[in-house]
């Protein structure tokens, strides 16, 4: 079979898919009976003209015969994926370690199981079911769980996010990571949606079945479990001391740890910063949430098209101090929720179900934040940096609202002219942000028209968009003290949940091309 890829395949807005196949043959001048089957890989919407929107796709298709037409948008297809790591010599000392179940985690953990090294996974959060109502009691009561609430948990931060599976990145993995979502459960228009999503209450019953499946392959799974120290010698892992929530130790025996934490978890942080791994400060971002009617954003996106799904935008500003401002995982048809991990500190982040029906659309509002303004040379300065901000919002918002973990907020046009309840907000940002962001939202509302809506609500603060410090590794994945492998979003090497899978699978390659499989 010869494998082929053809872009702007054109429908009308309610066409069928089934004439994909004929827009292929009349494009190509080829005859109706040369495909044998077709694979859809990638679906957009061009909306530029709004009385005239289009489906646009990029499609495979197979023939017995080569294809000999020549047109710019065909192209033939090859290996498109990594080669499969080879099990490399060296004796393993116990089962391989990871550090945290979320997408970098979970995939990490999926790929050792399916290569038999029989992977332990541990991760400080509850399963699923627990953890879900450790955020409902969040939500309703304000009773904080630091070990298990919207960022630590089964499936990590993203499960109560979007489930935005969008990354910028360019990675032979990708498709991979889509495949298994789309197998344990999630909608399989992902594997070719130009911006896909899984939705977080879909995302929840996902995560469970890929933990089911690496559990099948010889796999654990340990919940309420936390990595209290690392344990080496002569700059060699050697081990790891867990404790569970009940306070029990534990001397795990190992010489592989993929520690694939999250972008919050701050202790273990300061843990490997003691125990010396090389690391430094890394930029990040901080800003507000703002939300606006979803039809807003619908009708300056589509015109008056209202078959499409909810709509997106993406947009960016360099202010002029300087600073970038652009949103970040905007959130149609979601919710503003407020994601604590520790008491008396309050920062917000989007979140979506799988039909995006809210009815109000939001995205986080960023502007840059340099090393410089950490205005320390500590490496965990960026750590301080972001607490700062997050006591600042929870004391706005009991202020503001008299109720523990309530973000301040206030509308557009109080923020943007600093009257009545901006205070609660911009006291809650460093200057140069509320500057950045007051400068940027005119200029996005020339190209969405009505984002500066006076009623549109803005909350603050969000500052978890990153990791505040990269975990340094060498080309082979690990750090200095050899057998630690640091990777995801925590290690400060991926953003989202599919580059943070990606990197997942990346350090598993690593061990498995390392170690012989464990006896």
């Amino acid at each position: 079979m010869y494998h082929y890829r053809v872009n702007q395949i054109k429908l009308a807005i309610g066409e069928p898919k089934n004439r994909i196949p004929g827009r292929i043959v009349k494009m190509l001048g080829i005859s109706s009976d040369v495909i044998q089957k077709y694979d859809i890989r990638r679906e957009s919407i061009d909306a530029r003209n709004k009385s005239d929107i289009r489906l646009v796709y990029t499609v495979d298709f197979f023939t017995r015969k080569p294809v000999r037409r020549k047109n710019k948008n065909l192209q033939e297809v090859g290996e498109e994926r990594p080669a499969e790591p080879v099990s490399g010599t060296q004796k393993l000392q116990g089962r391989p370690l990871i550090v945290g179940f979320g997408p970098c985690g979970i995939f990490a953990a999926l790929k050792l199981a399916e290569k038999g090294y029989r992977p332990v996974v541990i991760e400080r959060g509850q399963a699923m079911e627990e953890r879900v109502a450790d955020v409902e009691a969040f939500r309703q009561k304000g009773l904080l769980n630091p070990e298990s609430n919207v960022l630590f948990g089964e499936g990590g931060a993203g499960t109560f996010s979007d489930g935005k599976l969008t990354s910028g990145i360019k990675n032979g993995h990708i498709r991979e990571v889509l495949e298994v979502f789309a197998e344990a459960g999630a909608n399989p228009a992902i594997l070719y949606e130009h911006r896909p999503h899984i939705g977080t209450d879909v995302l929840r019953e996902v995560i469970v079945n890929i933990r089911h499946k690496i559990l099948s392959l010889g796999g654990e799974v340990r919940f309420g479990t936390r990595l209290e120290s690392l344990q080496t010698e002569e700059g060699r892992l050697t081990g790891a001391l867990l404790v569970n929530d009940e306070g029990n130790r534990e001397e795990f025996v190992t010489d592989a740890l993929i520690l694939a934490i999250g972008h919050s978890a701050r202790d273990t942080f300061e843990m490997i910063y003691e125990k010396k791994l090389p690391m430094e400060q890394k930029p990040l971002s901080i800003g507000v949430r703002m939300e606006h009617p979803q039809v807003l954003i619908d009708r300056a996106q589509y015109g008056e098209e209202r078959r499409l799904p909810p709509a997106d935008y993406k947009v960016s500003y360099r202010a002029s101090n300087g600073r970038g401002v652009y949103s970040f995982c905007m959130c149609p048809g979601g919710e503003v929720i407020v994601c604590s991990t520790r008491e008396k500190e309050l920062c917000v982040n989007g979140m979506s179900n799988s039909k995006r029906d809210s009815g109000t659309a939001n995205s986080g509002i960023l502007c840059d934040v340099r090393t410089s303004d950490f205005e320390s040379d500590d490496v965990l300065a960026g750590v301080r940096f972001q607490e700062k901000y997050e006591r600042l919002a929870y004391e706005k918002g009991l202020e503001e609202h008299g109720e523990i973990f309530r973000a301040p907020e206030c509308t557009m046009e109080e923020f943007l002219t600093g009257t009545g309840n901006s205070r609660f907000v911009t006291e809650s940002l460093p200057d140069f942000a509320v500057e950045g962001l007051r400068e940027a939202v005119p200029h996005f509302a020339r190209k969405i028209k009505g984002y500066d809506l006076p009623d549109a609500k803005i909350k603050s603060v969000e500052t978890r968009s990153s990791s505040p410090v990269r975990i340094l590794r060498d080309e082979g994945g690990q750090s200095e003290i050899r057998g630690i492998y640091p990777a995801g979003e925590g290690a400060g090497y991926a953003g989202g949940i599919t580059s943070a899978a990606c990197d997942g699978i990346r350090a598993a390659y690593h061990v498995i091309e390392t170690f012989a499989k464990p006896e």
